[in-house]
């Protein structure tokens, strides 16, 4: 077996835009629910203000709607090229939020800075599977 026949067979298989979009927006919609139901135990563990925490897990109502729409409609293989532009940006928009929010607007304990670190990785992670998925 060849070297490159190798690689191929290790490469796992990529994700569809529409299948990375419904994993975006189940993960918008629970961590929406997350923040919305513990806002105030959140607050205290993350030393983050809880009106800050409630009102992030409010604004991801909307988006995990948008992502979720915007998985399900389109062409057949593709969702429209737009809304998956409005996405991404907004995902990156959420990623440098989260990096102010640990680095200039507040000072989160360790835990809080562990928290937002995770999220706004996994939002980064999402970006980059969603700007591939569209580029393919």
């Amino acid at each position: 077996m060849s070297t490159a026949s190798s690689a191929v067979k290790l490469h796992a298989p990529a994700l569809s835009l529409r299948t990375v979009l419904a994993l975006d927006a189940l993960t918008s919609l629970v961590m929406g629910l997350l923040l919305v139901a513990t806002s105030g135990l959140l607050s205290g563990l993350l030393d983050l203000p809880r009106d800050f925490l409630f009102m992030a897990g409010i604004c991801l109502f909307p988006v995990a709607a948008l992502v979720g729409f915007t998985s399900r409609t389109g062409r057949e293989k593709n969702p429209p090229a737009l809304l998956a532009w409005i996405i991404i940006l907004g995902n990156l928009a959420w990623f440098i939020a989260s990096v102010l929010t640990m680095e200039v607007w507040f000072e989160p304990s360790l835990p809080g800075l562990v928290f937002v670190s995770v999220q706004a990785l996994v939002v980064l992670a999402f970006t980059v599977l969603e700007y591939r998925g569209l580029r393919s």
